[in-house]
């Protein structure tokens, strides 16, 4: 039978990936939305044990599915899963998930030890599906222009980085502050962007020594399995000769809610974003000559939700697995030994 002329201009319709989201807090929604907001995945199943939360992830996705469990909302039938459960949870999760063929978004950190880490990886790679971490300050525009300028040697030879993320608050979940359930305090929570943020800046040069001082209540952390941190400061010392300063906190008297930055010196130049006025979300990136400055970005910059966002358009593009996830195993072993493990 002959088509007729709007049967053959016309392309054949693809489906969208078919998304599930377990956990649905305040995290777990604010991704939701990034994700539904790129029209490019059908959000069909969440699962959360909390009424309120899933009411109020419904409103986003009044189609999905309520469903009770991980295993229940795999039988969904989901070709993707955003994981946004306590952290002690995400690797299991994640194996059970990629086991099962299906895409992982999982919120940080993806294991509470590299040996986890690696074994997601590893499934992943076995599986051929995509994985990745919620690592949202890649996604800020002043650091993609800092990034840009040291990978293309604008900065010179940069020698140093100083990476910082004081929160003068500190989680309100009791479970953060259990080694068994979050692998450690600040570091495991905050210090994770700042390590991924060093090394993926300066395109993961190998670490060749790592030192760390760790704290609890203004004394030395004796034990990190029996108390996690609250302040930390670690250095890490770079193949390129570079060395990066890493300082991370909880419940610091900081004057401000939040102290974040990111700073790179080379022999040319130097970068750093930073936080404006104490704010969680409101970064400006400067390029530094000598004594002139140099604005690279500015507020405002909805940049919280890109990593999410970033992962479902590669999902819905086909992609499966992505090497650079062994990124993700790098970064863990570096925690390790911050911790000593």
């Amino acid at each position: 039978m002959t088509r007729t002329l709007l049967e053959s201009c016309t392309a054949p319709t693809l489906s969208r990936p078919r998304i599930g989201f377990l956990g649905v807090g305040w995290i777990g929604r604010h991704r939701m939305q990034a994700i539904v907001e790129t029209g490019v995945v059908e959000v069909v199943a969440i699962a959360d044990p909390s009424p309120e939360c899933t009411a109020e992830a419904a409103r986003l996705a009044p189609e999905a599915q309520q469903v009770a469990s991980l295993d229940a909302l795999l039988d969904e039938g989901v070709d993707g899963v955003v994981i946004a459960t306590p952290s002690a949870l995400h690797a299991n999760q994640s194996l059970q998930a990629l086991r099962r063929g299906v895409a992982v978004f999982c919120q940080k950190p993806l294991g509470l030890t590299a040996a986890e880490v690696e074994a997601v990886v590893a499934a992943a790679r076995a599986a051929d599906r995509l994985l990745a971490v919620d690592l949202s300050y890649r996604f800020t525009a002043g650091m993609r222009r800092i990034r840009d300028l040291v990978r293309s040697g604008a900065l010179g030879r940069v020698f140093a980085a100083q990476l910082v993320f004081h929160n003068a608050y500190g989680p309100d979940k009791a479970w953060f502050y259990d080694p068994r359930l979050a692998g450690g305090g600040c570091v495991m929570d905050l210090g994770v962007h700042l390590v991924d943020l060093a090394l993926w800046t300066l395109d993961f040069p190998q670490v060749e020594a790592v030192s760390a001082k760790l704290f609890a209540g203004g004394t030395p952390l004796t034990d990190p399995k029996a108390r996690v941190e609250d302040y930390a400061i670690a250095q890490l010392e770079l193949a390129t000769g570079a060395v990066a300063e890493i300082a991370c906190s909880w419940r610091l008297q900081a004057g401000c809610d939040a102290v974040i930055s990111a700073a790179f010196y080379g022999t040319d130049g130097g970068a750093r974003l930073s936080n404006v006025d104490g704010s969680f979300y409101d970064f400006v990136a400067e390029r530094y000559r000598g004594t002139a400055r140099e604005t690279l970005a500015n507020p405002p910059d909805p940049w919280g939700g890109r990593a999410a966002a970033d992962w479902a358009r590669r999902l819905a593009a086909g992609e499966g697995y992505d090497p650079a996830a062994e990124r993700l195993v790098t970064v863990a072993r570096i925690l390790d030994r911050i911790y000593g493990r």
